[in-house]
């Protein structure tokens, strides 16, 4: 079948050849034919008719000539062609005759490959595996700041075992104990080394730093670094730990015995730990969250307390004169004890009655100035806390619409919005608490001070009143 195919397109081929070698001929001779001359008479033209057609039949003749040598050589080119197509048939069969010569060479090496392993198959295998996971814990570890690049052996010996074409070397198999081992011993090691350290401004300076184990990095200055394994690179935090962490970080920094430092027990897994609490918000910031609302309850919860204050100090003084007033014989008005003594002195010849209203009405009087403000810190600490109800209620209606717009695939955005929202209730109960406490102080000296004048009113009246009754007799 293709040797037909191949003669029925070499015959195609030469009768394309040949056609197109007829065709250039032809317009060869038209080419260069002369002009044809014009005839005078009808014998002329009858002459130039018998000498073109003698012209044409010889013509047609060497024509013919060329048309046979251009079809002998198709012959032989299509001959060729044959014999081209023949010969690559026969490297065609030899080569695949090789190629599966050497696929069953190939089956008989593996399996002689695979008896001469034997147990060494399995115990390449776990070479494998080990070697890989070592290169994962490598490429996160902290250890890998101070020894780059161990990853790259333990890469480069998994390429080569995969390959099934060499084997690894003792050397090879010895190194990977060792950087096991390095990772170990070091895990527990707390060194000090200079490498590049990233600042939060893009400015890169080399600093002596502190590796301790696998938790932390920090630098000379006590700032706690995080290392980027893409970078291969240390980072110092855009925001650092709070409290004594930073002096603690510092205070590493040629210590020869025990330390105090703040390590991320999570500092192996990522730093999640460390991350989660310098990400966490400040007192201040809670505050800020709060919105208008924690605002005007913090305004309300300083006046509470300036107004509580002032209280104190003012019915503390007003106690101390009525206290000095009660070891006096003397009436003294520069306290209310001693006004409504004043009123007795005054009228010591008054009936009982009238002078038991004219105690009432001084005592009544001397009420408002020592009670002053009582009333504006119990409504304080009553409405502080519906004001942080409605710093909740508003906080919530705003989280709610952005979960309608954005949608709860976020937990943290939902929590961070419900987080703030509950900040204008714990300021709401920080302001209440603290008003209640110092409202029941300050009411407890006020109702000392009317206690007292109560009394001394009441004692008054009744030695008035047994003077009286002394002089009837």
């Amino acid at each position: 079948m293709k040797q037909t195919m191949l003669k029925a397109a070499a015959i195609t081929l030469g009768t394309v050849m040949t056609l197109g070698v007829a065709t250039s001929y032809a317009q060869d001779e038209a080419a260069d034919a002369p002009a044809e001359p014009q005839a005078s008479s009808l014998d002329q033209l009858l002459n130039f008719v018998r000498e073109g057609q003698t012209s044409e039949a010889r013509e047609n003749r060497q024509r013919e000539q060329r048309f046979q040598a251009a079809k002998a050589d198709q012959q032989r080119l299509l001959r060729e062609a044959e014999a081209e197509r023949e010969r690559q048939e026969q490297i065609s069969t030899r080569l695949e005759n090789t190629f599966e010569e050497n696929e069953l060479r190939i089956a008989e090496k593996q399996k002689q490959l695979k008896d001469r392993l034997g147990t060494l198959a399995e115990l390449f295998g776990h070479l494998t595996s080990t070697a890989g996971d070592a290169a994962t814990n490598f490429e996160a570890s902290l250890i890998s700041v101070q020894y780059p690049n161990r990853e790259q052996f333990l890469n480069d010996l998994i390429a080569k075992m995969a390959g099934q074409d060499e084997l690894p070397s003792i050397e090879e198999i010895e190194r990977v104990w060792f950087e096991l081992q390095r990772e170990m011993t070091e895990s527990g090691k707390v060194a000090q080394f200079a490498h590049t350290v990233s600042k939060p401004d893009g400015e890169k300076v080399e600093q002596q730093v502190v590796r301790i184990g696998t938790w932390n990095v920090v630098s000379e200055d006590g700032k706690y670094l995080t290392f980027v394994p893409e970078k291969g690179s240390l980072e110092e935090l855009a925001r650092q730990p709070s409290g004594p962490y930073q002096g603690w970080a510092g205070d590493v920094f040629g210590a020869t015995g025990l330390s105090k430092f703040g390590i991320d027990p999570t500092g192996p897994a990522g730093g999640g730990f460390l991350s989660a609490l310098i990400n966490s918000p400040t007192i201040e910031e809670r505050w800020h969250q709060g919105g208008y609302i924690g605002y005007a309850i913090t305004a309300v919860g300083a006046i509470a307390f300036l107004i509580a204050i002032w209280r104190l100090v003012v019915l503390s003084a007003m106690s101390s004169k009525v206290s000095a007033q009660l070891k006096q014989s003397a009436a003294n008005t520069n306290n209310p004890l001693g006004r409504v003594l004043k009123v007795h002195e005054e009228n010591p010849t008054m009936d009982t009655e009238t002078l038991e209203l004219k105690l009432e009405e001084a005592i009544l009087k001397e009420t408002p100035a020592i009670e002053n403000s009582l009333t504006l810190l119990k409504i304080i600490s009553a409405v502080a806390p519906l004001m942080g109800l409605l710093g909740t209620v508003t906080g919530m209606i705003i989280t709610f619409q952005a979960i309608t717009i954005f949608g709860a695939g976020d937990p943290k955005a939902m929590a961070g919005g419900i987080s703030g929202a509950l900040v204008t209730t714990v300021l709401g109960l920080l302001v209440a608490i603290p008003t209640v406490l110092l409202h029941t102080i300050v009411n407890g000296r006020a109702q000392r001070i009317i206690h007292i004048l109560n009394e001394q009113s009441t004692g008054i009246i009744a030695e008035h009143t047994e003077a009286n009754l002394g002089g009837q007799r």
